[in-house]
């Protein structure tokens, strides 16, 4: 390991050498049984004699701190306990955004592992094909260790660019150009594209209410005023919508959270709005590939004659979260900007990762493994929906719902915050479960349940339910 070692002028150099290294084990930033480098290396990399640096070691030695193994090396004593030191400056106050004081601490889905895990939005990760995975990702990593190493395209790796233009025609109807689609890490960096290009500080950007909170930090974040525009069951209420407003935000193929789609008179009215006032819609399309019922809609961004339609799509729900990887077709009008603005974020999303999701795709992988899972999820659904029918019925009302990584289910009686308080209680039974009121953006009478079925194994249902069910009492 390179150690960092500062020498002040040119007396006592073994004394800041040896009360440098004891500070560097005692704050742990030298862990137990980490080599040191050794004396002659040391004394070349810090301009000193050897017997400097070997006075300093010698004395670390003999205090306990090192250990040295004729003919092997030094090493930090693995009976040396350090702490980790505090962070520097912490209770310096700085200066910062006032937005930020005003956001909650965002949270680390990880941390939390419950036995029946219902919470939305979350692929099934056991069921990942990793090997297939693995294997593709090496053989990318491999080409790149012999070819150019540059940094990439902004908008992308062109080959994932080509399969993704392709998958989207064929599976989406959304009819584009490679050219036009521009890879980022996730649905949270496309909208931040997005709204760079398109909004100012102060400008008004509508989204639906309940909605995906996620992309109101974003907006937010950016100087945007956010406007909740409420949801029926035909999908965003599009008269609701001010004239003002430079974005909206929707989710018309699967309404998160609700599960509605957004009507046909509903999407053509949108549609007609945005050409009117000239502002930009986004349309996140971000689980509408688990269908499981009925006919599937035409995409906004199939509907749009003006260009208008900036169409979002992820990899999060299809495959990994961890992945990082999503993307955005951009109107023609749009496409220069957001190369830019992805540029200025983190010129491009890791290239063997992209190029490994184009052979994905490519080979036929994906298309199996969405068939695979959509059977899967589809059993869950089944046994929820039914489940919610049978014990749940006096106090949940099933929304109706064809595609999708979740159900919804509004409850019939109860007061504001009754089902956040129920989703409490069956956290304290191992039940990890969201209620509809976490996903609103203004105060709502309207409350209920989401259930998710991406991360709950089907044969953990039934039990799971069960307790989320006694929890009520």
């Amino acid at each position: 390991m390179d150690l960092h070692v500062s020498l002040d002028g040119s007396t006592d150099l073994s004394g800041q050498i040896y009360r440098q290294i004891r500070s560097a084990i005692l704050d742990n930033r030298l862990r137990p049984g980490e080599p040191l480098p050794s004396t002659r290396d040391a004394a070349a990399r810090l301009s000193v004699s050897r017997n400097t640096v070997a006075t300093a070691y010698d004395h670390l030695i003999a205090e306990g701190f090192l250990t040295s193994r004729s003919g092997v090396g030094t090493f930090v004593s693995e009976r040396v306990r350090g702490q980790d030191p505090e962070p520097a400056g912490a209770a310096v106050p700085l200066p910062t955004r006032a937005i930020w004081d005003t956001i909650r601490t965002p949270p680390v889905l990880s941390d939390h592992d419950y036995e029946f895990d219902f919470r939305a939005g979350m692929p099934d990760a056991r069921e990942f094909p990793y090997a297939t995975w693995r294997a593709l990702v090496s053989d990318q990593l491999r080409d790149s260790a012999v070819g150019p190493g540059a940094y990439g395209d902004p908008a992308g790796h062109l080959g994932l660019r080509v399969a993704i233009a392709r998958h989207i025609a064929v599976s989406r109807s959304v009819h584009t150009t490679p050219e036009q689609v521009i890879i980022t890490s996730g649905t949270q960096q496309a909208l931040d594209v997005v709204a760079r290009v398109v909004i100012e500080p102060g400008d008004v950007v509508a989204v639906e209410d309940p909605g995906y909170l996620s992309a109101c930090l974003v907006f937010a974040s950016l100087g945007a005023r956010v406007v909740g525009i409420p949801v029926d069951d035909e999908g965003l209420q599009v008269d609701r919508l001010p004239d003002n407003a430079k974005l909206v935000f929707v989710s018309p193929s699967h309404q998160l959270p609700l599960g509605v789609r957004m009507s046909l008179p509903r999407r053509q009215a949108l549609l007609a709005w945005a050409d009117r006032v000239g502002s930009v819609v986004i349309e996140d399309d971000y689980d509408s590939e688990f269908r499981f019922t009925g006919r599937p809609i035409e995409p906004l961004h199939t509907l749009d004659s003006s260009g208008r339609v900036v169409y979002i799509g992820t990899f999060s729900k299809t495959m990994l979260p961890t992945l990082r990887l999503g993307f955005c077709v951009a109107p023609v009008g749009l496409v220069s900007p957001m190369r830019k603005a992805k540029y200025a974020l983190d010129w491009h999303t890791a290239i063997p990762m992209q190029a490994a999701l184009a052979e994905f795709i490519d080979r036929g992988l994906f298309a199996r493994h969405l068939r695979r899972m959509r059977t899967i999820y589809q059993t869950r659904r089944e046994l929820i929906a039914m489940a919610l029918e049978r014990d749940f019925s006096p106090y949940l009302q099933l929304i109706s719902s064809v595609a999708g990584l979740h159900l919804t289910a509004t409850m019939r009686s109860g007061g504001p915050g009754e089902a956040r308080a129920w989703a409490r209680r069956a956290r304290g039974v191992g039940v990890g479960i969201r209620a509809l009121s976490d996903f609103a953006i203004t105060p709502s009478v309207t409350d209920g349940l989401v259930f998710g079925y991406g991360m709950i194994a089907t044969d953990r249902i039934d039990e799971g339910l069960k307790r989320l069910r006694a929890s009520l009492d």
